[in-house]
């Protein structure tokens, strides 16, 4: 059986592509009063701040992970991509981590903890840029805002 928290995390990358696969490209560049980072600049800041947790935690599971350029923040199919191999990357580490005793290199904490700090920072992200894509004139619909509460 799998652990509960990888199950939580898998549910949290699944909620988290069907957010952005929701996003309308043409949206990917808004900015919240022309000011800040672009739509596609938070969602691939997801991705870089997993990056960030695999080098001292898990080094070897960056292997063919790389940070999104400029170019592909404006790219759905890029930003999923990314967002794909980092989280499944993610659950390796939670998965490792778990069955070693539950720390996380790096962290200082368990991996529950690290679970909920994850989530807990993309969540933040989700609201900003529902926020700014409310402000851009590409107010999300409520089967994308709603979905994000689809944890079942």
């Amino acid at each position: 059986m799998d652990d509960p928290i990888v199950t939580a995390w898998q549910t949290h990358g699944r909620l988290n592509l069907e957010f952005v696969a929701a996003i309308p490209a043409e949206a990917l560049a808004a900015k919240l009063n022309g000011k800040g980072r672009s739509v596609g600049a938070i969602v691939a800041h997801l991705h870089h701040n997993r990056l960030a947790w695999l080098e001292p935690a898990a080094l070897d599971l960056l292997a063919g992970l790389a940070k999104v350029d400029k170019e592909g923040m404006l790219d759905t199919a890029v930003l999923q991509s990314a967002l794909q191999s980092s989280a499944e990357a993610i659950t390796t580490l939670l998965a490792r981590s778990l069955a070693a005793g539950g720390k996380v290199k790096g962290f200082g904490g368990q991996a529950a903890s690290f679970f909920g700090y994850l989530v807990a920072h993309e969540s933040y992200h989700h609201g900003e840029i529902g926020l700014i894509l409310g402000h851009a004139g590409f107010a999300l619909d409520n089967k994308t805002a709603y979905g994000l509460w689809n944890w079942k």
